[in-house]
């Protein structure tokens, strides 16, 4: 009987041995939220830590965490500290809004989501992963490649063209790399400087201009297409996300956005559209690289399936072999490795007693990583996705997208995405990982590399 192959451990931090104090928490956290985390985190149901500023509660129990996003007994909103992070680029959004506000403009951009329905956007997807694959073409002749990067240029270009009917120029999809690694730098450490209250030393200001470098490359767009519209007696269908937002009025007032409101709702879509794939597909890409057999397998199904034709919408269908990896690289680096909730009102969980300001902390990265919920939790098995006994903890312990009202409303969009551009990676090249280390996985508001993911691409 044959053995079956060893599993590979990919990269993630070594646990602390022990929770860490206060002084050696800070000199951690500065750089990434993972690196804090201790052996005991990967096991326990739910744990306390304490900040000068506020108590966090990280709740890895099932159950529990269920209660939080689904808001089952009491409202669990965004937590200050975190719309306080991204305000700078997005503003009162849906994103950071909660309460009345949130529910009005989820009514307000749930129809513009439709222009992003996923038979419209297949188009822009397909589009979009072409014209990275020339791209990579000619970045693999001069060398390694850095992934994060190039994965942030597609996705960024896919959601810019849903957006606006336009591609996204290179030069500002550079532009967009640059500034929010800037921004996520910031904003980490303005998340301990307030955490520990400490003086911020101009990190409000350094996180404005970060944003302001995002924001501007679509402010001019909006105020071309308003002045558009200013002078349409009869208005048309609209054709795409940014026609809808313009189109949308307040369920009960009927004002549209304004024009600060629109570009909030624009930068909260544009990175939650683009920065969250980007993450996973730069790892997923990274998984594929180590792992030749699994790469000329997809590959040959992908040509069984298309018969060497153009992708099709219903080919997708008949990769779930594709599917699996992808989810498996959400499940070991899924790109929000921690959803931030307030505590509203008293309670007790677990015996622990936890008051109104306190922040309660949800995990994808623990939840997905803990043995009671997945065999082996460290190592790469996306085979594990399409095992029967995996259906419970692929519905309750699986929560890249997060659960609830709150559930990313671009998920089937992010799957589309996802497995169209690995199908053209894969049908384009073979990948093989850079000679140096391993990539070093970092958790601040996304999670990303240390150094960037880079991999060798040669020609299929």
């Amino acid at each position: 009987m044959t053995e079956p192959p060893a599993l590979v451990v990919p990269p993630f931090p070594t646990p602390l041995r022990r929770k860490a104090g206060l002084l050696r928490r800070f000199v951690i956290g500065w750089g990434s939220w993972i690196h804090t985390l201790f052996e005991k985190s990967y096991r326990m149901k739910m744990g306390t830590v304490r900040f000068p500023l506020l108590r966090f509660f990280v709740i890895n129990d099932l159950a529990l965490a269920r209660d939080v996003l689904e808001e089952r007994h009491c409202p669990w909103p965004k937590h200050g500290l975190m719309t306080e992070l991204l305000r700078p680029l997005m503003g009162e959004s849906v994103f950071s809004a909660n309460g009345a506000q949130w529910q009005a403009q989820r009514a307000m951009i749930n129809p513009a989501f439709a222009q992003a329905g996923l038979g419209r956007a297949w188009p822009a997807m397909r589009a979009a992963a072409q014209d990275m694959a020339g791209n990579l073409r000619q970045a693999a002749a001069r060398g390694p490649v850095d992934m994060e990067q190039a994965m942030t240029a597609v996705t960024a270009d896919v959601i810019y063209r849903t957006l606006f009917s336009q591609s996204l120029p290179a030069d500002a999809a550079e532009t967009v790399f640059a500034a929010f690694d800037r921004y996520q730098r910031h904003a980490q450490r303005y998340a301990m400087l307030r955490l520990y209250r400490l003086p911020l030393m101009r990190r409000r200001q350094r996180l404005s201009q970060a944003a302001a470098a995002i924001r501007m490359l679509f402010a001019p767009l909006v105020d071309a297409r308003m002045a558009a519209r200013a002078h349409v007696d009869q208005p048309l269908p609209p054709a795409d996300i940014l026609d809808a937002l313009l189109d949308a009025r307040h369920p009960h007032s009927g004002a549209p956005f304004s024009r600060e409101a629109l570009l909030d709702q624009l930068g909260t879509i544009f990175l939650a559209g683009h920065e969250t794939s980007a993450s996973a597909l730069a790892w997923a890409s990274y998984l594929l690289a180590g792992d030749a057999g699994l790469q000329n397998r997809l590959a040959a199904q992908i040509a069984a399936v298309t018969g060497g034709s153009p992708l099709a919408a219903d080919h997708l269908k008949a990769l779930p072999e594709l599917r699996h990896l992808f989810q498996e690289a959400l499940r070991l680096y899924p790109p929000v490795s921690f959803l931030m909730r307030e505590v509203v009102a008293p309670q007790i969980m677990r015996g622990k007693a936890m008051a109104p300001g306190d922040l309660a902390v949800v995990s994808p990265w623990l939840i997905q990583r803990n043995a009671d919920n997945w065999a082996c939790p460290h190592a790469f098995d996306p085979g594990r996705f399409a095992r029967a006994e995996n259906a419970g903890a692929a519905r309750e312990a699986w929560l890249p997208f997060g659960k609830g009202s709150r559930v990313c409303i671009g998920q089937g969009f992010a799957m589309q995405e996802a497995m169209i551009v690995l199908a053209t990676l894969l049908r384009e090249f073979r990948l093989a990982p850079a000679a140096g280390s391993a990539p070093e996985p970092i958790s601040r508001l996304t999670l990303r590399s240390r150094h960037g993911i880079h991999l060798r691409l040669t020609l299929r």
